[in-house]
């Protein structure tokens, strides 16, 4: 029987590993960002010491988690390791809701735990070749910015996301954050990292399709000549409009589902989700 316990935070970079040897792609310093999200939230399976599979449970309060990071190692596949540890992870959510962002492949092995598809996400991908927009209204997220950030974020997710932002958000070399502000208040943000393989942008929202735009030309004009993935909810029109204004095309699909009530949520102000591990 596999020994199932929390992971360290060294062996979180390990599975962020995996992950890209998977072909997700993750950013280069998204590990800080996650563990702060929930250092309880990510779960191994062990034999012998030796790490068999992961997945991540990160819980946002008292009533909400989400589903990622699920992998097993090549060499103990189709043991039943895997099935084992997601059961125990499931039910560290003590009940709450739980979303994921499943591919095509797995959703109906995800049904049968419970789980019911809300959406299709796309991601999609291109060289994008932009100018950054003028304006003093677009500025770089700063500390001072922080608790309204934290605010407007909320109003996107299921629940708050201080510890989270507070890591996502900051400014170094290989990522980047802007808020849209009109009065001095936050109408939108968006951030863009470095990947194994290009970057992201992740989240994008935005109270208006302009907005939106703006911020999206404000991060790519910042990595000139790379090519820029955004992961979007499909029903949001706008959203894919925008990526077809850049030659941006679809290259990859989730399905996002929940275990447990569906949130409600604003899919059309929703430019871009943050990341398919964390949601």
């Amino acid at each position: 029987m596999p020994n199932i316990r929390h992971a360290t935070r060294v062996e979180l970079d390990t599975i962020i590993d995996w992950a890209a040897r998977e072909g997700w792609n993750p950013g280069l310093e998204d590990a800080n960002a996650f563990w702060a999200a929930d250092p309880q939230g990510y779960w191994v399976a062990t034999e012998d010491d030796a790490l068999a599979a992961a997945i991540s449970v990160v819980r946002y309060g008292g009533e909400y988690a989400f589903l990622g990071l699920y992998i097993a190692e090549p060499a103990f596949r189709g043991r039943g390791i895997g099935f084992r540890l997601w059961r125990h992870a499931i039910e560290s959510a003590d009940g709450g809701t739980i979303g994921l962002d499943g591919v095509v492949a797995q959703q109906e092995n995800y049904r049968k735990s419970g789980f019911s598809r809300a959406h299709a996400n796309i991601r999609y991908g291109g060289t994008v070749n932009v100018t950054e927009p003028p304006g003093i209204d677009l500025v770089d997220a700063a500390p001072v910015h922080a608790a309204a950030l934290i605010d407007y974020d909320r109003r996107f997710n299921p629940a708050r996301r201080d510890a989270f932002l507070h890591e996502w958000t900051k400014q170094l070399p290989t990522r980047r954050s802007v808020v849209l502000l009109r009065d001095g208040t936050i109408v939108g943000y968006g951030a863009i990292r470095a990947c194994r393989e290009g970057f992201k942008i992740g989240p994008l929202f935005a109270d208006s399709e302009t907005g939106a735009d703006l911020i999206f030309r404000k991060l790519a004009a910042g990595v000139k000549g790379a090519r820029v993935h955004l992961d979007l909810p499909e029903p949001n029109a706008s959203a894919r409009a925008l990526c077809a204004r850049y030659n941006m095309k679809p290259v990859f699909e989730t399905a996002r589902m929940y275990r447990g009530r569906t949130p409600d949520l604003p899919l059309a102000r929703i430019y871009g989700i943050t990341t398919f591990e964390l949601g």
